[in-house]
């Protein structure tokens, strides 16, 4: 049987701190050559919470961390956490523009950034763009150096001067339905919206989730999927260590280092997108590396190919694999399959609804629709985000008069309640597992005063699955070059975001409302591959 979580869903540091107690000697944390038990987890973590506080962390407080998947980020997070502030988590392919909007939309006091990732100058980026940041004025490296910056280590001596009082007043202090983390996701206005996320929600979805994952003290977590998604912070980490298994953060998905830690460290637990499988099945090094540990596997998409999922059992030795649906305004699980769904199931839905929640189908009018038709997908239950950040006309927007969330995706439920996503009405790409906003993509590609209209849509491709595709109308004797376009994407965008293709067109089909139907456009993309 799974591990119960005896937890009141009070705080994620107090759940994390009763875990530590709970699971003592066990191994909770593996990076690189550096290993925590449980036990040393909580002392660390107790650490990092007085850190926090003495670099002056009030409760409330926005705290930026823009870092890949590493130790330090879930010490860094937990004492951001502990302090009774509220973690802004930032997307490590963003660019300097992106994560100076996020910073300055959540108004952050400080900023935890891994400097020199990827041989980039991330804090040179920022204070290029947006020099007055109030974020700027308190850094802490996580790795790398940077000029009037501490460094983590630095930071983790502020702790002397706190008393470890401090911590249990401070962690004692946080409400269930305080808010835990902003996290950013675009929207169709094509700026990033700022998701509030609760404390005990999120304890209460991923323990149901890790439930349903068969996660038990034990199991080996190789978390893939980035830290600044619920799917690699909730899904992974806060779940792993909820359950009492090993949590082992990949900072960069390299194919090689992932199969030597799945035979080294004998991982049980990997989720990801269908990509992820697909590259270390087609690894040439497969064949001689020991996956015999492999277990519970979660391919997230709305659609995968039911041979992939054969094959993640067949070829990987996976004994669940299952399902799921989420977004970030759910808390990001929504759905999910449950262990012993057939392949067919499993390729052809996202799963049931969670417990206690409601999630239905309704036409443009919104009346539910029945088993079968297609329609928006909507859902309301405890599930739901606080709001967005700062956004009252946008949560009402996205929030309904009855507390229904909107979700822009259209899907139909089948004959046994599970639900199937068959498009996506708010036109959002889902490339490699990232989400990709077009409206977004639109307004860099205006940038270029040689261009009149721009529709951006998702473009089939074998590998990522989507890809964005634009449409270009150039200006009234305006010249358009499609690289250099494509280059203007590249400066204010991360890499995938930017178009695989841009295409030059002199209209593009639009309705009696002169809306560009951009079904049409997806259409045309889907009949080239079909007929190549």
């Amino acid at each position: 049987m799974p591990s119960r979580v005896p937890t009141d869903y009070q705080s994620i540091p107090a759940t994390v701190l009763e875990s530590a107690g709970r699971f003592g000697e066990a191994t909770a944390l593996i990076d690189g050559a550096r290993r925590w038990s449980y036990t040393e987890l909580g002392s660390d973590v107790r650490r990092s919470i007085r850190a926090a506080i003495g670099l002056g962390i009030e409760p409330g407080d926005r705290v930026g961390l823009w870092a890949p998947n590493t130790a330090e980020w879930i010490f860094a997070a937990l004492g951001i956490l502990g302090a009774g502030a509220v973690l802004v988590p930032l997307n490590t392919r963003w660019t300097g523009d992106e994560i100076a909007y996020a910073l300055e939309k959540a108004d952050a006091k400080a900023l935890f950034v891994a400097q020199g990732f990827l041989g980039l100058d991330q804090v040179g980026s920022l204070r290029s763009v947006a020099p007055e940041l109030r974020a700027l004025q308190s850094i802490v490296t996580l790795e790398g150096d940077e000029p009037g910056a501490r460094t983590f280590a630095e930071f983790l001596e502020l702790a002397a001067v706190v008393p470890d009082t401090a911590v249990e007043a401070r962690v004692a202090a946080i409400e269930p339905e305080d808010v835990a983390d902003v996290m950013f996701t675009s929207g169709t206005t094509g700026r990033p919206k700022g998701v509030m996320l609760r404390h005990g929600t999120s304890l209460r979805l991923y323990e149901e989730m890790s439930d349903v994952l068969t996660m038990r003290p034990g199991d080996v977590d190789l978390v893939i999927p980035p830290f600044f998604h619920c799917f690699g912070y909730k899904a992974g980490w806060l779940a792993s260590f909820m359950k009492g298994a090993t949590c082992i953060p990949q900072k960069i998905f390299d194919i090689d280092e992932v199969l030597a830690r799945i035979e080294s460290e004998h991982v049980s637990i990997i989720l990801g997108p269908p990509t992820m499988y697909t590259d270390i099945m087609n690894h040439p090094r497969l064949a001689s590396t020991d996956i015999s540990s492999l277990r519970v596997a979660i391919p997230s998409a709305a659609m995968v190919p039911v041979e992939l999922i054969k094959r993640i059992k067949s070829d990987l030795g996976f004994d669940i694999v299952l399902c799921g649906y989420g977004l970030t305004e759910a808390h990001a699980t929504v759905t999910m399959g449950r262990e012993g769904d057939d392949p067919e199931l499993i390729a052809n839905s996202v799963g049931r609804p969670m417990s206690d929640i409601e999630v239905k189908v309704v036409d443009d009018e919104g009346a539910e629709l029945p088993v079968g038709q297609q329609g928006e997908v909507v859902v309301r239950g405890y599930l739901l985000m606080s709001g967005y950040f700062n956004d009252a006309d946008a949560t009402a927007e996205a929030i309904d008069a009855e507390g229904w969330l909107h979700t822009g995706d259209v899907g139909f439920f089948n004959d046994v309640g599970y639900l199937k996503i068959t498009d996506r009405k708010k036109d959002m790409i889902i490339s490699g597992g990232f989400n990709v906003y077009p409206a977004e993509i639109e307004r860099v590609l205006l940038f270029d005063e040689a261009v009149a209209e721009a529709a951006v849509v998702a473009g089939p491709d074998a590998r990522m699955g989507e890809v964005a595709v634009a449409f270009v109308i150039p200006r009234p004797g305006k010249t358009v070059d499609a690289g250099a376009l494509i280059a203007l994407a590249g400066e204010h965008l991360a890499r995938y975001k930017v178009p695989s293709e841009v295409r030059i067109v002199e209209s593009l089909p639009r309705n009696a409302s002169m809306k560009v139907l951009k079904h049409q456009l997806r259409d045309e993309l889907r009949a080239e591959v079909s007929t190549a």
